[in-house]
């Protein structure tokens, strides 16, 4: 996210990190500091963010109460309601936001949902903050943030397990090793490549792979039936939602 901010030319910015120097994110108008305590007094952000584990947010959040309270807080932590975190942060305004992984290369995508004491400028400011590292949507109903977390933010997870599985099925047919595993990866990036270039629909785009009776429509006859992937991947979104509830309570 710094990165993508710092291209767009970021004001002054400080992060706050236990381990200053394993961070390497100063220079370039950023100050890294190991704990609250140390941002001066008169520091007031505009927006802060919140990027650290759920697990660790009561310890962490608090120590920002000061300027939060006067900024825009965005929370990146799965699972944290906004409640609980206008509670640790004492920050009125709040949008919980759920990023993915290509976000480090300004292709992520993050669905937001708005807390009620977020202005139109702070979501404007918001939005100018997650355009810098891919595509945004904004969701009106706060329990939409779960499904997002399991679709999209689990989402690169499960595309990586797909490459995985594809170089493991090439080499089982007897590929070498390291051109399945070289094949596997153009081939999911290179597709996903072509899928976001022509903006068509998926559904559509495999069926134009699949000549009728060639080996694709083989391949598919057993990836589509009933017990396959459609319901794994329904099992699979719906635990991941179970979960980010839980995490929620």
């Amino acid at each position: 996210m710094l990165a993508g901010w710092r291209q767009r030319g970021l004001s002054r910015c400080i992060v706050i990190d236990p381990a200053p120097a394993a961070a390497g994110l100063g220079g370039d108008g950023v100050e890294i500091m190991s704990s609250p305590e140390a941002v001066p007094e008169h520091f007031q952000p505009a927006a802060v963010v919140l990027a650290v584990k759920p697990q660790t947010a009561a310890a962490a959040v608090p120590g920002v109460a000061r300027f939060a309270g006067r900024a825009l807080t965005v929370s990146i932590m799965a699972g944290c309601t906004v409640a609980r975190v206008q509670g640790l942060a004492q920050a009125a305004a709040v949008v919980r936001a759920m990023p993915n992984t290509p976000a480090a290369i300004g292709r992520g995508f993050t669905a937001a949902y708005a807390g009620d004491g977020v202005s139109d400028a702070q979501r404007g400011l918001c939005e100018s903050l997650l355009t810098a590292i891919g595509e945004v949507a904004w969701v009106d109903a706060e329990a939409q943030i779960d499904a997002v977390t399991a679709a999209s933010g689990g989402g690169p997870a499960y595309v990586f397990l797909l490459t995985e599985l594809l170089a493991d099925a090439a080499i089982e047919q007897g590929l070498p090793p390291a051109l399945a595993r070289r094949l596997a990866r153009a081939t999911v990036a290179g597709s996903g490549a072509l899928l976001d270039a022509t903006g068509d629909d998926p559904a559509a785009m495999r069926r134009a792979v699949t000549s009728p009776a060639g080996t694709t429509e083989r391949a598919l006859a057993v990836l589509m039936a009933p017990d396959a992937w459609p319901a794994t991947m329904s099992r699979a979104i719906a635990a991941a939602t179970a979960r980010s509830r839980e995490l929620s309570r």
